[in-house]
C-alpha cells in the first residue's frame, strides 16, 4: 500500500491519529521537501513518528518516482506532504504511477492553507482562483499572476497568493556546469510578494492602464498559519510591502467584496487606527 499522508501545517503533532498509525505501520516513509515546510525539521518529526524518514526532492518524486514506489506492492510506502497530499499542490502523478504499477493507495488528509487560511475572517467561498507569486530575476518578471488577482476582484472574490519557495536551486553556472551545488533555501515574504505588485501597478499606470488594483487595496498578510507564533496583519497593499512577518512560510490575500462581518474580523489585525481601514475598505462592502 502507498500512503500518502498529510501533515498539517505548525508541527510534529499535527498529524492526524490516522496518519500516524499509518506512518509507524510503514516500511519505508518519505518526507516530501520541495513545495512547504514545517516549522520544525526532519529530526524533531523521526522523534515524534518514531520512525527514519527519507527526504524526497522534486527531482525525486518527478524523475524518480518509481524508485519511491519499489516494493510498495509487498510492504507499506508512506509519502509525508506538508499539509494536505492534495491541498496547494497535487501529487497526482504518483497516485497514477501507482495504479499503474498495481499498486493500492489511501489518502490521508489534513490541514492545508487553502483553508485554514479562513483564520484571517474572510469567507472561503468568497475566494476566487488560487495564484502563485514566484520570485523575479532580473531577466524574468512574469505578470500572469496579477491578472489573475484582477479578473478575482472584478468578480468580488478575495485571492490568496502562495509565495515562491525556492528549494536546491541552482546558480546558473552550477547549472551549466553540471555541478550539483545548490543555493541556501528561498522563501517569499509578504511585503517582497506586495513590492512585486506594487511595481505593474506602477508599469501597467504608467501604460496608461487603469487597474483593477491599487496601493490602497486591503491586502491580508500571514506568516506561518497553524504554528502558536502564527501572525496575521491587515492593511493596504502598500502597507503590506513594508510589514516585518518573521520566518516563514507566509501568505497574502488580496480582498474582493466584502461582507461586514469580513470587514469587522480584518479590523482585528490591522496595522492601522480601525477608521483609517475603514476608510480604505468601505468601497468593496457588499
Amino acid at each position: 500500500m502507498l500512503y500518502l499522508v498529510g501533515l498539517g501545517l505548525g508541527d510534529a503533532k499535527d498529524i492526524t491519529v490516522k496518519g500516524l498509525e499509518a506512518v509507524r505501520r510503514c516500511h519505508r516513509v518519505y518526507l516530501e521537501a520541495y513545495t512547504s515546510v514545517l516549522t520544525v525539521g526532519k529530526e524533531a518529526l523521526e522523534e515524534f513518528y518514531g520512525k527514519e524518514l527519507i527526504l524526497a526532492d522534486r527531482e525525486m518524486v518527478e524523475q524518480e518516482a518509481d524508485s519511491l514506489l519499489k516494493e510498495a506492492d509487498v510492504c507499506d510506502v508512506a509519502f509525508l506532504v506538508v499539509g494536505d497530499p492534495f491541498g496547494a499542490t497535487t501529487h497526482s502523478d504518483l497516485v497514477l504511477r501507482a495504479v499503474k504499477l498495481g499498486i493500492p493507495y489511501k489518502v490521508i488528509h489534513n490541514a492545508s492553507i487553502m483553508n485554514a487560511v479562513g483564520c484571517c475572517g474572510l469567507q472561503l467561498y468568497n475566494f476566487g482562483e488560487t495564484v502563485s507569486i514566484v520570485f523575479w530575476t532580473d531577466t524574468w518578471k512574469p505578470e500572469s499572476f496579477f491578472d489573475k488577482i484582477e479578473k478575482n476582484r472584478q468578480n468580488g472574490m478575495h485571492t490568496l497568493c502562495l509565495l515562491d519557495i525556492k528549494m536546491k536551486e541552482q546558480s546558473l553556472e552550477n547549472l551549466m556546469k553540471g555541478r550539483k551545488i545548490y543555493e541556501p533555501p528561498r522563501y517569499m515574504s509578504v511585503n517582497q510578494a506586495a513590492e512585486q505588485l506594487l511595481a505593474i501597478i506602477q508599469n501597467r499606470r504608467l501604460q496608461g492602464e487603469k487597474a483593477e488594483i491599487t496601493e490602497d487595496t486591503i491586502c491580508v498578510g500571514l506568516a506561518r498559519v497553524g504554528a502558536p507564533d502564527e501572525k496575521i496583519v491587515s492593511g493596504t497593499l502598500q502597507q503590506m510591502s513594508t510589514v516585518e512577518l518573521g520566518a516563514p512560510l507566509h501568505s497574502l490575500i488580496v480582498t474582493g467584496n466584502m461582507h461586514p462581518l469580513e470587514l469587522e474580523m480584518l479590523k482585528l489585525f490591522s496595522v492601522v487606527d480601525s477608521s483609517t481601514f475603514e476608510n480604505n475598505a468601505c468601497q468593496r462592502i457588499t
